[in-house]
């Protein structure tokens, strides 16, 4: 007997500050990481409260779970719990013998999508799935973020009597993750990246001036792909943009990288810049959204 469900994935967040250590360590897969690094990460957590992904992600999946035909909607994280494999366990336990697996981050890459794909593959022994490598360009994600986006630009626009330009931003990544190697094609992540922001863009009227930037550099070694958002900032100010908003299009939901990086740290070195800094309301559990899911999830339930 066939018995199908939805298998959503996650980065993962800890529930406390005291939890980091551990989170890091999953997150390089044990490699010894700097003191000073882990503190930092502390105190970032420490500043928002704590980062609601968990949350945000667990509301996704029961929003989803109530536009299907009664199939169970499932959620795994690759670096907290619910961890991965625990979950794709649950599922056989359960008697779940086909899944259609979605990672929520849209833009395909080998540190991200590949390493969620290996993890549900470890586990799903006779569970047959079929995993979405990517969906930068599904038109409904694009609309569920255009829909945030002309919100915050109508809001801006009649404060300041002019359509502010917008920089649209995704998580960078190391350079040599996605470089071409040993006869194989480059990673399409950053490609992936801008295609969305492209299609954001097009869905917004009166928007004419817009930019790209990658956020959130690591503290490893070696360089990370660009350009920064700090020295977009930079160069915007410098042509005398005075207000800007910031949407993050590789982020589904609010979390530290967004309520940190974005809310506290771009925007002090906006001020610092004399340049006003706003963000649309990230896209949480936004019934656009869900359908998009919808739609991925009814497109894998056809090729199983």
């Amino acid at each position: 007997m066939t018995k199908r469900a939805v298998l959503l994935l996650a980065h993962g967040t800890p529930d406390k500050v005291g939890e980091i250590p551990e989170y890091l360590r999953n997150v390089v897969s044990g490699r010894p990481m700097p003191q000073a690094v882990v503190e930092e990460i502390q105190h970032r957590y420490a500043l928002i409260g704590q980062s609601p992904l968990t949350e945000w992600t667990m509301a996704q999946a029961k929003r989803l779970e109530g536009l299907l035909n009664g199939e169970r909607v499932y959620v795994g994280m690759r670096n907290w719990r619910p961890y991965i494999p625990e979950v794709v366990r649950q599922m056989r336990a359960e008697g779940v013998t086909e899944a259609a697996v979605i990672c929520l981050a849209p833009q395909n890459s080998r540190t991200s999508t590949g390493l969620y794909r290996r993890a549900v593959e470890a586990e799903a022994g006779e569970l047959k799935i079929d995993f979405t490598a990517g969906w930068a360009e599904h038109a409904l994600l694009a609309e569920a973020f255009a829909e945030r986006l002309r919100v915050a630009l109508e809001k801006l626009r009649a404060e300041i009597g002019e359509n502010p330009p917008v920089l649209f931003t995704a998580h960078s990544v190391p350079c040599r993750t996605i470089a071409a190697a040993e006869g194989k094609p480059g990673d399409p992540y950053a490609t992936d990246a801008r295609r969305t922001a492209e299609l954001v863009a097009a869905r917004v009227p009166g928007l004419k001036r817009w930019y790209f930037a990658f956020q959130s550099q690591g503290a490893s070694g070696g360089e990370w792909i660009g350009p920064t958002v700090e020295g977009t900032l930079d160069a915007l100010a410098a042509e005398g943009v005075k207000h800007l908003i910031l949407q993050p299009i590789g982020f589904l939901c609010d979390h530290v990288e967004i309520l940190y990086d974005v809310d506290i740290a771009f925007k002090e070195h906006a001020a610092k810049l004399g340049m006003r800094l706003e963000r649309p309301e990230s896209l949480n559990d936004s019934a656009k959204l869900a359908e998009a899911l919808r739609d991925l999830t009814g497109k894998a339930f056809a090729r199983l």
